[in-house]
């Protein structure tokens, strides 16, 4: 699995844990995940039982720094964000409630639109695909295509205001610019 892709699950995972833990401290609450992960990677290495013992913990790999340094700005700009993308998303839900959403498709739907609005060096259809495929893995097996039709009314909203308020102003719409270059250059290789 690609280091942006883990990075992801592991964003969708803390965010996750902090929508329903809202009024925990970030910075400690993100110290902790990361070294509940690191533990838990450790742990599914070893063969051996190890009741009450204490496990070392090697430093970071390379892999996993990797990880951290891709996630932790997605992390904190998504909770920093979080009003404004909520809106976003509610305003794109006829007649359903975002609280209503699975938990996981909520904060899957929350990362990508964070990446639509201030990534720009992520193309948004690579947003929108790693949303889908977090949803499928560890939500319900309709949750792939509602979080597609979420994402793609979103997205479609968003370019439409975009290119309004560009109009004239740019010949250099960031839509044109992303949407037109391969996901390769752009050094996303998810």
């Amino acid at each position: 699995m690609g280091i942006r892709k883990s990075a992801r699950e592991r964003v969708v995972q803390f965010l996750f844990q902090a929508d329903l833990n809202s009024d925990q401290d970030i910075d400690q609450a993100l110290m902790q995940f990361w070294k509940t992960q690191q533990r838990s990677s450790v742990e599914s290495t070893q063969v051996k039982a190890t009741w009450g013992e204490e496990i070392e913990i090697p430093p970071l790999s390379a892999e996993e720094s990797a990880i951290q340094i891709f996630a932790k700005p997605l992390i904190k700009g998504t909770l920093e964000n979080i009003e404004k993308i909520d809106h976003l998303i509610q305003q794109a839900m006829d007649n359903w409630d975002l609280k209503r959403l699975a938990v996981v498709d909520r904060n899957a739907i929350r990362l990508a639109v964070y990446e639509f609005l201030y990534r720009e060096d992520i193309p948004w259809v690579v947003s929108i695909n790693e949303a889908v495929d977090i949803v499928k893995k560890f939500s319900t097996d309709d949750s792939g295509r509602f979080v597609n039709g979420i994402l793609d009314k979103i997205m479609n909203q968003e370019k439409a205001t975009t290119a309004k308020s560009d109009a004239g102003s740019q010949p250099e719409k960031r839509l044109e610019s992303i949407s037109s270059k391969p996901a390769d250059s752009l050094g996303e290789n998810s």
